[in-house]
């Protein structure tokens, strides 16, 4: 088939090369400005491998539809797409367009599906390829996996080691499905739908008022993006690498309870945790070694107030 790919990143590049392994012909790239000195690996698969490539500054800008119109495409295919996209873009090609998205929808909508299923809790996730419409991951179903989400298991964990992987492989699945004319259109329930905002500073403080384990799950949850974020000496500090310790602290939750060699034991409500890396704009990313060098915390101390 001919298909037109928007997408971005490393996960765009791999479904662009397995696309091309798998026959098609990508007639055209859509992937984002360059910013700085460093491509975007979407196009530098498609630059080396010689397809058309389109930089508009976004999506609803008139030459990114009059450029989709002349590709003549059969199928288009939104593979990690951050902009919105218009539905005469997403129209234009033949049998119109599909895309990825990391959950099972229609829970989770949103960008930020896999932050959210980490800090509710959730033990299962998974993905979704589905028919794009004008709504916000509304379209109707094609193709859905599942996942495990492990009691430890941070948002990067998940996405890297679970879902990147699966997902670049729904997405060529989901292509041969409909190349050979066996593709569904399940209509969501969408009285079971749910949609979070973005995962993001705006959302990223920590409430130490919450019981340990949803302390824990938040933190997870923003690992590695955008960091849970307290503070300490009044300096804001963010969590990752964090262990739930299954044992009551008789202490105020946020209180440093010890300083050890893998990191600092913090009482929460009902629990306590282990964090073993942090960030500060002072000292970047770093682990607990590092910050305990620096800052010298002592037991007693208190992150959060």
């Amino acid at each position: 088939m001919r298909i037109a790919l928007i997408g971005q990143a490393a996960f765009g590049a791999d479904v662009f090369k397995g696309l091309l392994n798998n026959g098609h012909q990508v007639v055209g790239v859509f992937c984002p400005p360059d910013r700085g000195t460093r491509q975007d690996p979407l196009k530098e698969a498609a630059l080396a491998a010689g397809a058309p490539i389109f930089q508009p500054g976004h999506m609803r800008d008139p030459e990114a539809y009059e450029a989709t119109v002349s590709l003549k495409a059969d199928l288009g295919v939104l593979a990690f797409v951050t902009d919105i996209i218009p539905p005469k873009v997403f129209n234009a090609p033949r049998l119109g367009s599909i895309c990825y998205h990391p959950s099972i929808l229609p829970r989770y909508r949103g960008s930020s599906a896999i932050n959210w299923a980490v800090i509710g809790g959730e033990t299962e996730t998974g993905l979704t390829i589905f028919w794009v419409d004008q709504g916000i991951d509304t379209g109707d179903i094609l193709l859905q996996l599942t996942v495990p989400i492990g009691l430890a298991e941070t948002t990067g964990e998940v996405y890297f080691n679970k879902l990147y992987p699966m997902g670049v492989a729904a997405v060529l699945e989901a292509v041969e499905l409909i190349a050979k004319g066996k593709a569904p259109r399940i209509p969501q329930d969408h009285s079971l739908a749910s949609y979070d905002p973005p995962c993001d500073e705006k959302v990223a403080g920590l409430d130490w008022k919450k019981p340990a384990r949803q302390v824990f799950n938040f933190i997870r949850g923003c690992d590695p993006q955008p960091g849970a974020t307290t503070t300490f000496r009044g300096e804001k500090v963010k969590f990752y690498n964090a262990a739930f310790l299954a044992e009551p602290a008789d202490a105020v939750p946020g209180e440093i309870l010890a300083v050890t060699d893998k990191g600092l034991k913090v009482a929460a409500a009902g629990g306590a945790l282990l964090i073993s890396r942090f960030r500060t704009k002072e000292l970047g990313k770093v682990k607990a070694p590092d910050f305990i060098t620096s800052k010298q915390p002592k037991a007693g101390e208190k992150f959060g107030g």
